[in-house]
């Protein structure tokens, strides 16, 4: 990216104030002052305005560890939200990508990129979220089945088809668990599936979204970038 570029995008200037702020030795390149609007730059570089190192919020792309408690908004005058846990200069650039309720934890992607974002929320795009949960009371025989075909969870259409898998019902503690992929975002989806099939889910963990799986090394409340092979893997091939 052109330094002149760069300077912009950090919100120093217009382009034209930039060539200007370049002409006056006011920018440096790792500790160097440059006096060349051309000069190709990296998020690799160190690039300083009058001493002062800049940051270039573009083309974000995080995995957040959603801790239950907190709201998957932009701000709320009552309750903490998501983006608490970032920057406030940071934050102010992201996006939400989807929701997870109050209660709910794991997974939870935050980006700059309105077309990554209507990639994996849009309704027609189908993109499955895994979710391990926890219910109060035993699973169906037939949950698999029935999981498969679709679940009347009181709208107009069955939820679409999905998968449960691992299933563990615990006869005496009168509990299940399992890891649940749906297609969808409806509404309470997970807990209204749970509940049509005679449960309560008492924990809920988002633990993947399309081929993106939740780093387990980060605690709740954590994030970090994603790498450059996870965003291959939704066909983003640079981030520079």
């Amino acid at each position: 990216m052109r330094l002149e570029k760069f300077l912009a995008d950090c919100g120093v200037g217009t382009r034209s104030e930039c060539k200007t702020y370049i002409k006056k030795g006011f920018i440096q390149v790792n500790g160097e002052v440059v006096k060349n609007g051309a000069m190709q730059v990296s998020h690799k570089d160190v690039v300083s305005y009058q001493d002062k190192p800049l940051t270039l919020y573009k083309n974000l792309y995080y995995m957040l560890h959603k801790p239950a408690g907190c709201i998957c908004a932009t701000k709320d005058e009552e309750q903490d939200t998501v983006l608490k846990f970032f920057p406030p200069e940071l934050a102010k650039h992201l996006i939400i990508v989807g929701r997870l309720d109050k209660d709910t934890e794991g997974l939870l992607l935050l980006t700059d990129d309105g077309a990554f974002s209507h990639k994996l929320t849009a309704p027609g795009k189908h993109v499955d979220k895994t979710y391990y949960f926890r219910a109060q009371g035993i699973l169906p025989m037939d949950a698999e089945e029935k999981v498969t075909q679709g679940i009347d969870i009181g709208d107009e259409k069955l939820t679409r088809p999905g998968s449960i898998l691992r299933i563990v019902r615990d006869l005496e503690q009168q509990v299940s668990e399992a890891y649940l992929t749906i297609c969808e975002g409806r509404y309470h989806q997970v807990k209204r599936m749970v509940q049509a099939m005679g449960c309560e889910v008492t924990y809920l963990k988002r633990i993947s979204i399309g081929p993106l799986s939740l780093d387990e090394s980060l605690e709740p409340g954590a994030y970090r970038a994603l790498t450059q092979e996870e965003l291959q893997m939704f066909g983003i091939e640079s981030r520079n």
